[in-house]
C-alpha cells in the first residue's frame, strides 16, 4: 500500500466501516504514522468529506453522522452481501411502496468496478430460490419507519387506517412490535379505539402521527407469537383438534406457526388449527412421523381414510397397468 491515493481511499473505507478509530489504529491499518494519518484526513476534508477528529484519551477519527457519502467503498464480500440481501428482500416481498430495491441495485452496479460488477450481475441473473416469489402489498416507507421508531421508543402514534371492508378510521395505537410474515407487514399493539390488543396490516395504514404519550409493553410480550396465533384463528370452515404423540419442539419445527397452535399435554401435544379443506389437513398430519389422535371434527377421519385409499392404490399400481 505504497501509493498515497491508495492509502487515502483505504482510510475512507475504514472510516465507513467503523464508528471511530484512533490515530494509532489508523496508522497501523495503513502502515504509516499518525502524522501522515492527519494529512490524509485533511485530504478527505478538502474533497468535502466531513471527517471529525476528537481529542483526548478516548478520541479518534470518525465520519460526521448523517453524512451521505457519494463514493461508497465496499469490499467484494460487502458488495455480495448487499446484492444478496436486496435480491432476497425482493423475493420475500419485503420491499416498500417505492421501487427502492431495484434502484439500490442499479446504483450499486453503476459504481462498482468492472471486475466486481460482472460476477455480481451474473449472480443476480442466475440465482434461483426454492421458495416461490411472494407478491404482497408493500407499505409506504415513511409509515413503516415511523411505526418501527415508535415501537422502539414506546411512543403512542395516531394512524389513518382502512379496513378490508374499505372502512376508514382514525385511531391511536401503542405499537408493541413490527412483524413481517409471508409477504406482508403487520404492526401489533394496543388499540385505544377498541381498548384491546389488535393487529393491523401496515399496507392499509395511510399515515402515522406521533403523540406525546408513552406506553409500556406487557412483560414478555411476543409480537410474532401473537400474530401467528391470531392468523391461525382466522375465519375458516373447520376447527380441528388433534393430539400428536410426540415431542413439542420437534413437532413445532414441522408445522407452520401461522396455521396451528400447539400446547404440551401429558399425553402429547394438543394441536388446534382451522382449515378450509380437510384433505389438506389430512396430508399435513400424514406427513408427520408420530401417531396422533383426532378429537374433532369426525369428518377429518374420513379425509384420512380417503388419503389412505389413494396411497394404497398408488402402492399397488404396476407399470404394465398404465394406459398405452
Amino acid at each position: 500500500m505504497s501509493h498515497p491515493l491508495t492509502r487515502v481511499l483505504t482510510l475512507l473505507e475504514l472510516l465507513q466501516s467503523n464508528v471511530r478509530l484512533t490515530g494509532a489504529e489508523l496508522a497501523d491499518r495503513l502502515d504509516t504514522d499518525v502524522r501522515t494519518v492527519r494529512r490524509y484526513t485533511a485530504h478527505l476534508r478538502d474533497l468535502g468529506i466531513p471527517v471529525e477528529a476528537e481529542r483526548g484519551r478516548y478520541g479518534g477519527y470518525r465520519l460526521a453522522r448523517g453524512y451521505r457519502m457519494p463514493p461508497l467503498v465496499l469490499t467484494n464480500d460487502e458488495a455480495l452481501a448487499v446484492v444478496l440481501g436486496l435480491l432476497a428482500a425482493e423475493r420475500l416481498g419485503m420491499g416498500t411502496a417505492a421501487p427502492a430495491s431495484a434502484g439500490a441495485l442499479a446504483k450499486i452496479e453503476r459504481v462498482l468496478p468492472h471486475a466486481l460488477r460482472e460476477p455480481l450481475a451474473a449472480m443476480r441473473e442466475t440465482l434461483s430460490f426454492t421458495a416461490n416469489a411472494v407478491i404482497g402489498q408493500a407499505p409506504g416507507t415513511g409509515v413503516l419507519l415511523a411505526l418501527a421508531q415508535a415501537s422502539r421508543a414506546h411512543t403512542t402514534v395516531g394512524i389513518s387506517h382502512q379496513s378490508w371492508r374499505q372502512e376508514h378510521t382514525e385511531r391511536d395505537i401503542d405499537p408493541y412490535g413490527v412483524v413481517f410474515h409471508t409477504g406482508r407487514w403487520y404492526v401489533v399493539g394496543h388499540d385505544h379505539l377498541r381498548d384491546s390488543l389488535r393487529t393491523f396490516r401496515i399496507d392499509r395504514i395511510a399515515s402515522v402521527t406521533s403523540r406525546a404519550d408513552s406506553f409500556t409493553a406487557p412483560d414478555g410480550f411476543d409480537p410474532v407469537a401473537h400474530l401467528t396465533s391470531t392468523l391461525a384463528q382466522g375465519p375458516y370452515r373447520w376447527q380441528v383438534e388433534v393430539t400428536i404423540h410426540g415431542p413439542l419442539d420437534e413437532i413445532a419445527r414441522r408445522l407452520p406457526r401461522s396455521a396451528v397452535t400447539l400446547t404440551a399435554q401429558p399425553t402429547g401435544v394438543l394441536m388446534h388449527a382451522r382449515a378450509e379443506r380437510l384433505d389438506g389437513m389430512a396430508h399435513m398430519l400424514a406427513s408427520l412421523e408420530w401417531p396422533f389422535t383426532i378429537h374433532h371434527p369426525d369428518e377429518l377421519r374420513q379425509a384420512l381414510k380417503n388419503l389412505a385409499a389413494q396411497l394404497t392404490a398408488a402402492a399397488q399400481r404396476r407399470p404394465e397397468e398404465l394406459p398405452q
